[in-house]
């Protein structure tokens, strides 16, 4: 993890060996234009741009050697305006330039947010993963970055910057780890040391705890494996709380599927299916860390999936705690079985808001590709987490849960089965109706706030980075809950 020193400056610092300044370039009809101050610099007034392989296309980045120093160039499409654009801008930056100790930007920034948001982009790109590499370990160089220009961002933003950007080196720390060095009790304890935080309590529920609170479904999922399935509870409690988030994350540790075991092209990358449980537990210490006022209860919901003597049978009836019984047809549909089990202590709770977060359905990728995150639930639930996504620069896509599709997963001897039978249709949703099963509490009329994420896709870029958004573990999501935390906070009371 890089810890990067910021800096705001009104007047041009002298370049060094290790530092490069980089200047802006837009793409005006086709032609690349220098931008700013850069149009007026002395050394560059004369430069063949296109010969020299400068775009102004959005994100393309090219040094060149002027006299004794290295000038570079980020292409910022026709100009800067919004955070998110500045936010994919900072990433490119971030990534092409972070071989120099200093990074000295004269770019035209004409906003505090947009200055934020370019800053992070930079902050949250510095990551590599190379704990099983041998040889010599490169890691990102940069270590100051200069920012030239009357705009500062105040100590609070520089902050939550780099709470931010520590936070998802730590949750793709976890994602990337392997499953034979990350399994359920290790997962738990690592998650549990990182809590020596002001105002919050860490649990730890093994199988007797498990048991003794009826959390089946975590019990049947991690039955077949010699390593015992765990729970994690984070509460954060600070003074004069405004308003409780209860978050839920999936935590498969590793997915072979159980006895429904995946194809062999199906089980490859599945120490990923844990990222859910990684990204709420990351997120609740986060908001600890900031301080923000508003009580946060995280359940991680943690086992492993294995085929054994022990493990869960197709046909196997389950029943939760809430007193629901699931026939489970599908054991590779088993995270919606440990979620049960947190939706429904979060539900007990009754907070303001219940949001999970699971690398739930290889559906989701199928309808939304490889960047968008499937969003689902009630419609104020929703709209307010598209808001926090929307401030967060993160992609999510609104879902519906049509009624008539839970009729797909009504058992002939249960309450439900886990999954359809012999019809694919709406994989996703069928997945998110499921869940909204376990949300509230029985024959309640008060309804609960309720959100599901679906990141099957966005929580792993198995392609090249871009933008902000590195290979691997992307973090994705941390944000978004840190957003809808502050929302919650400064949200009026009804």
């Amino acid at each position: 993890m890089t810890s990067i020193s910021f800096k705001f400056s009104k007047t041009q610092p002298k370049p060094t060996d290790d530092s490069i300044t980089v200047f802006a370039v837009a793409n005006i009809d086709g032609n690349a234009k220098l931008q700013g101050n850069a149009a007026k610099h002395e050394a560059l007034k004369n430069l063949k741009l296109k010969a020299l392989g400068v775009s102004g296309a959005k994100e393309a980045t090219s040094r060149i050697p002027v006299g004794s120093s290295t000038i570079g160039f980020i292409g910022i499409g026709a100009e800067i305006t919004t955070p998110s654009a500045a936010r994919e801008i900072g990433g490119a930056i971030g990534r092409s330039f972070n071989d120099q100790k200093t990074l000295i930007l004269d770019l035209p920034i004409k906003d505090q947010e947009v200055l934020y948001a370019l800053l992070e982009g930079i902050a949250i790109v510095q990551y590599q993963y190379n704990k099983y590499k041998s040889g010599e370990k490169k890691n990102p160089a940069l270590k100051n970055v200069e920012v030239l220009g009357p705009l500062a961002l105040t100590k609070a933003q520089l902050d939550k910057i780099k709470v931010l950007s520590a936070t998802l080196d730590a949750t793709r720390d976890l994602v990337n780890a392997p499953a034979n060095d990350l399994y359920p009790s290790k997962f738990a304890e690592i998650v549990k040391s990182q809590g020596k935080i002001e105002n919050v309590k860490i649990e730890i529920w093994d199988e007797k705890k498990l048991a003794k609170e009826k959390c089946h479904g975590i019990l049947a999922v991690g039955q077949g494996s010699v390593r015992g399935p765990r729970l994690v509870k984070i509460e954060y409690r600070p003074a004069k709380a405004k308003a409780h988030l209860a978050l839920v994350g999936k935590g498969i540790t590793f997915d072979t599927g159980g006895i429904s075991l995946k194809p062999a092209t199906g089980i490859l990358g599945m120490k990923y299916d844990m990222a859910g449980a990684a990204t709420v537990g990351e997120a609740a210490l986060a908001i600890a860390k900031l301080g923000l006022p508003i009580a946060v209860t995280a359940f991680m919901c943690i086992a492993e999936n294995m085929p054994s003597g022990s493990a869960t049978r197709p046909n196997d009836v389950i029943t939760f705690r809430n007193g629901k019984s699931v026939e489970i047809t599908n054991t590779d549909a088993e995270g919606r079985l440990v979620l049960a089990d947190g939706l429904i202590l979060a539900s007990e709770l009754k907070p303001d808001l219940i949001i999970d977060v699971a690398t739930l359905t290889g559906a989701a990728r199928v309808a939304l590709g490889n960047r968008y995150t499937g969003l689902m639930g009630d419609d104020e639930s929703v709209a307010f987490v598209q808001k926090a996504a929307n401030t967060s620069g993160e992609l999510v896509w609104h879902m519906p849960l049509p009624e008539e599709l839970l009729e797909l997963i009504k058992s002939d001897i249960a309450d439900l089965m886990n999954s359809r039978v012999g019809n694919p249709s709406g994989g996703m949703l069928v997945g998110g109706l499921f869940l909204q099963e376990f949300v509230g509490l029985p024959k309640s009329k008060q309804k609960q706030a309720w959100a599901h994420l679906d990141f099957a896709t966005a929580a792993n870029n198995d392609l090249a980075p871009y933008g902000y958004t590195v290979k691997g573990a992307t973090g994705s999501m941390i944000r978004t809950l840190v957003a809808v935390a502050e929302q919650l906070a400064s949200k009026p009371k009804k």
